[in-house]
This record gives C-alpha cells, sequence and structure tokens, in this order.
C-alpha cells in the first residue's frame, strides 16, 4: 500500500490548512496532546462525515513542505509503556488507530491514522475533545457540537464501512455487478464511466478515496459483489443452505451451498435453489398427476429476505443460514432482534441496517410497509401448516417453518401459538377470532368445536388473546396487544 500511502500523503497536502480532521506536525510528539488529538480528530471526523481523520508528522505547518520526520512510534515510550500501547488504554471506545512511516520521495513521513467515531464520542482519559479550528476544546463544553454529534452518530451503521480501500475504477467495476445494481433499480444504465460511478456513489455503495481510487464500502459489497470472499471480512456472510436427509443435524448432510454473490444480485439465485430443494407433495386431480409446494414460495422469500436485513453485520464469522430437514425448515440469522419475538406480527420491524433495508425495499425486495411476517403467517394457514415459531436462539434469531402435519399431531404449544397468531391476522385485517375461525384454521370438524374452545380458553389464560368485548363474550378474540 506504499503508493497509495504516498497519494494519501500528497491529497492531504493539497488542503489550503488543516481541517477539523487532518493536522500537520513537523516532530512535535507530546503524548497527552497526541491522546487529546486522537479524541478530537475522531469526533470531528464523524461531523464532517469522513470515514477517518490524519495526524501527520515530517510536514510543515504552513507551507506543508515534506521536512521529514524523526518520529518513530515503534521506538517511543511513555510512563515505562509502549506509546501504542499507553494510548490504546486510554482511548475509549476502543479505536483501531494506526502509526504508518512512509517513505515519501521528498522525505520521511509518519502518518496516524484515526477511525471516525462511531457508537460514542471518543474519550481520551474519560473525556471527550472536539477540533475548533485549530483549537482543542473538551466536547461538553460546546453543546451544539456534542447535539451535533450525537445527532451523526445515531444513524451510522456497519454499511459505511469500509470493505476494500484504494481500488481502480477498473477494479471496482470487476469487483461490483453494477449491471444488477442498475437492472434492480431501474435505473437507465449510463453509456459512460462517470455517469455509474456518479450513481454508485450517490447510494453510498463506493465513496472517492486519494489519488483518484476509490473505496468499497460494506453496503456495496454486500448487496452487489461478484464474489463475496474477494472482500476480506465478507466471505462468511453469505448465505449458507445445508440439507439434511433427516430430522437432525446428526444425519447426512445431502446439499451444500455457500452462496458467492452479493445479497441483491444473488437472491433470486438463492431462492430458486432452496426452492428447488424442498420436497413437494403429488396431488391427483380429475385427469393429471401434479407436484404441489410443501411449503409456500412467499413465506421462503419473505423469511430469507428478513434474515438478509435484521441480522447483526458487526458480528464476524456468521452470516444467514438456511437449514431444510425432512420436517422443517429453520432460517438462521446472527444478532438478537430488537423487537420481541411475538410481536413481529404486528409491530414495525426495526433494523439495524437501515441503508441496506431501504435500498432492498426500492429493489422490490422486501416488503415496504413491513416484515412480511404476515403474509409468511397468512400463507402458513392457507397451507394448513403448523405455526411458524419465531424465537431468539442464543446471540441468533431463527424461524422455524413445519411441514404438514395434522391437528392431532401438533403440540400443546403449537396449538396455542397457531390460536394466537391467527387472532392477529383476524385482527390485522378487521376481524376476531372466533371458534368458527380457528377450526377452519386448523382444519378441525364442526363436531369437535369443544376442542378449539378449550384452546381458545388456554391461549387467553396466558395472556396472549383477550375478549375484544368483555361484557360480550360471542363477539370474539383479539390479541392482547389489541
Amino acid at each position: 500500500m506504499t503508493e497509495r500511502s504516498i497519494a494519501l500523503v500528497d491529497d492531504l497536502r493539497k488542503l489550503p490548512a488543516e481541517t477539523t480532521w487532518v493536522e500537520f506536525k513537523e516532530n512535535n510528539i507530546d503524548p497527552n496532546a497526541m491522546g487529546v488529538r486522537i479524541s478530537a480528530l475522531s469526533n470531528s471526523a464523524r461531523l464532517a462525515d469522513k470515514h477517518m481523520a490524519y495526524m501527520l508528522w515530517g510536514i510543515a505547518d504552513d507551507s506543508h513542505d515534506v521536512v521529514g520526520a524523526q518520529f518513530e512510534p515503534s521506538k517511543e515510550a511513555h510512563q515505562r509503556q509502549p506509546l501504542e500501547f499507553w494510548l490504546a488504554q486510554r482511548i475509549r471506545p476502543s479505536v483501531d488507530f494506526q502509526f504508518k512511516s512512509i517513505e515519501h520521495p521528498q522525505g520521511r513521513v509518519v502518518v496516524l491514522e484515526i477511525p471516525a467515531a462511531t457508537t460514542a464520542p471518543v474519550e481520551f482519559d474519560r473525556t471527550a475533545y472536539i477540533r475548533i479550528g485549530s483549537a482543542t476544546p473538551r466536547l461538553a463544553d460546546h453543546s451544539d457540537k456534542q447535539k451535533a454529534l450525537w445527532t451523526k452518530l445515531q444513524p451510522f451503521a456497519w454499511e459505511g464501512g469500509i470493505a476494500a480501500e484504494y481500488v481502480s475504477s477498473d477494479q471496482v467495476l470487476d469487483l461490483i455487478d453494477y449491471p444488477s445494481y442498475f437492472d434492480l433499480t431501474k435505473f437507465p444504465l449510463p453509456d459512460n464511466r462517470a455517469g455509474i460511478f456518479d450513481r454508485l456513489a450517490h447510494d453510498k455503495l463506493i465513496a472517492a478515496d486519494v489519488g483518484g481510487n476509490w473505496n468499497i464500502l460494506n453496503l456495496g459489497a454486500i448487496l452487489f459483489a461478484k464474489d463475496l470472499s474477494q472482500f476480506e471480512r465478507l466471505g462468511r456472510k453469505a448465505v449458507r443452505v445445508v440439507v439434511y436427509n433427516g430430522n437432525s443435524r446428526a444425519d447426512a448432510i445431502t446439499n451444500r451451498r455457500d452462496g458467492q454473490l452479493g445479497y441483491a444480485n444473488g437472491f433470486k439465485g438463492i431462492i430458486s435453489y432452496i426452492s428447488g430443494l424442498l420436497p413437494k407433495n403429488e396431488y391427483i386431480g380429475q385427469a393429471f398427476r401434479e407436484e404441489r409446494a410443501m411449503y409456500p414460495d412467499i413465506a421462503i422469500r419473505e423469511l430469507v429476505a428478513n434474515a438478509l436485513i435484521h441480522q447483526d453485520l458487526t458480528i464476524t464469522g456468521a452470516g444467514p443460514t438456511v437449514e431444510i430437514f425432512t420436517d422443517r425448515i429453520e432460517i438462521t440469522n446472527p444478532g438478537i432482534p430488537l423487537i420481541e419475538p411475538i410481536r413481529f406480527i404486528d409491530l414495525p420491524p426495526r433494523s439495524r441496517n437501515e441503508a441496506l433495508a431501504s435500498l432492498m425495499r426500492r429493489m422490490r425486495i422486501c416488503e415496504k410497509q413491513g416484515s412480511g411476517v404476515d403474509k409468511v403467517i397468512n400463507a402458513a394457514e392457507i397451507f394448513q401448516l403448523p405455526p411458524p415459531d419465531f424465537r431468539i436462539d442464543g446471540d441468533n434469531t431463527k424461524v422455524i417453518l413445519y411441514a404438514h402435519r395434522s391437528f392431532a399431531e401438533m403440540t400443546g404449544a403449537e396449538r396455542i401459538r397457531a390460536c394466537y397468531q391467527h387472532a392477529a391476522l383476524k385482527f390485522l385485517t378487521g376481524g376476531k377470532l372466533t371458534n368458527s375461525s380457528l377450526r377452519e384454521r386448523l382444519g378441525i370438524a364442526d363436531q369437535n368445536a369443544a376442542q378449539v374452545s378449550r384452546i381458545i380458553r388456554e391461549a387467553a389464560r396466558e395472556g396472549l388473546i383477550k375478549l375484544s368485548d368483555p361484557d360480550s363474550p360471542r363477539a370474539g378474540y383479539v390479541p392482547f396487544w389489541a
């Protein structure tokens, strides 16, 4: 990266003066002042919408000429500790700052690269600082700056991180499936490179780097990579599909596929692949035999899309997984959901990945108004499947879609869950749960209405449903949150 480092130094030297996110030094290496400036520059970079802030030694402050640096970060110590270690102990939240020694054609330069604040203002020795001109006052003394910084921090997310830095225009076009981007977003493909790059940058898939090169952002790579393994930290985030020859993970694996494409350009293919693996039931009509899907296509599509969008992308080494057993499908994504699973059906979805979710909605890959969970549950009712199970599994979110089982084969918990989900669906469409509607949902004959009454009473006892009108028991039931 020597070429990039020299280009970075030259780009920063072209600045007309120091900015709130760049500071030039000749050879001043006061450790405490350095810690204060790490805090101030990191916070100021976030305010300036920069990914990185910089301190440079060996550069004249006034002319920006390279004068050469004697500073050797790896050899410096403070209070009997290596300088970098001493600084890292006092910076909170932890910031992955890095010293780089660069042999510039005009002399040696040391660059300290400081990532912009992400989750909270960066502090040195429990105090946050900010840059105002060339001064570095306490952030707490400037409430306007403090408020503006928190506003910037709130929407900052993983999507804005860098997946690959300092790549050429040719490399961007080699790594990113830009034709799919234009096809899915319905923008006409520009007839020149400048138009392509302007559009990709506008949607924050890429960002300009130094020396006329580009950074591919996480959002661009995760959605439109031609091969996710080409990005060091993203290969394990591809969708993995595993098929077992039985009902247990101890059974033999008959098919396995680790995805390579990004989530957007690979979505249609992964859904087709999953659908092709799912078992089908044979139906004999009046004249012909035909195969019917065991699971609703819309349920598979919505659940996979939700797993992609709502996962915690900051968890390393993990991605969405679809496991197909003979009696069920389990779809798992890393991260605990931001709302309780029981409320997936009615509450508006909350996503950690707003930019990703917004773009996938624009491309019609996922629901615009909701999470699609109501469609999943409705499809399960139409197919008369056991109710889907939405649960927290350790640090993951898991949805289980079960193959057909008769009412007699359902567990007590499944019957009660079906009752709650049916009440929720009815309420969302302006209706009420009744003994009759639940009998129809569960495929129970009219003469067995007493069985359904027991399920309704048990669901009410568990606080999942309630009478819509306490003075009129025949008025029907609604979910507990109605």
